[in-house]
C-alpha cells in the first residue's frame, strides 16, 4: 500500500501514471484504514480516470470533515478550474491560501489563483 503513494513518481508525466491502478490501491487503503484524507486522495485519482465532476461529486461530501484542511480547498479549486467554473475556483483557492502554512504551497496556491481570476 505504501508503494501506491509514490506510484505516480515514477513516471515523467501524469498522462502516464496508472492511475486506475491508484485508485484500486486506495479502494484497498480506504478499507483497511479508513479517513476523510485517504477518501480525498482516492477522489484525486478518480479525477484523472474518470472526471473531474465525479471526484467533486465525492469530495464535497467530505466537506465538513476537512473544512479547516487547506488541501481540501486546494484540491476542491483545481477540479473546479479543470471545468471551467473559475469563480468557484478562485473561492476555494482563497480560502485554502486562508489555511496555508507553507510558503512553497502559499506560492503555488496564489500563481493558480491568479490564473483562475485571469480565465
Amino acid at each position: 500500500m505504501f508503494q501506491s503513494v509514490h506510484w505516480d513518481c515514477q513516471t515523467p508525466r501524469a498522462e502516464e501514471t496508472d492511475w486506475l491502478q491508484i485508485v484500486h490501491l486506495y479502494d484497498l487503503l480506504e478499507r483497511l484504514q479508513p479517513s476523510p484524507i485517504v477518501s480525498l486522495n482516492r477522489a484525486v485519482a478518480i479525477s484523472m480516470v474518470d472526471s473531474p465532476q465525479t471526484a467533486l461529486e465525492l469530495i464535497d461530501k467530505l466537506a465538513t470533515q476537512l473544512n479547516d484542511y487547506h488541501l481540501f480547498h486546494a484540491t476542491r479549486a483545481d477540479l473546479l478550474r479543470r471545468i471551467g467554473a473559475s469563480a468557484s475556483a478562485a473561492q476555494s483557492y482563497t480560502r485554502a491560501l486562508a489555511l496555508v502554512t507553507n510558503d512553497s504551497e502559499r506560492r503555488f496556491l496564489e500563481h493558480r489563483l491568479r490564473e483562475v481570476q485571469s480565465a
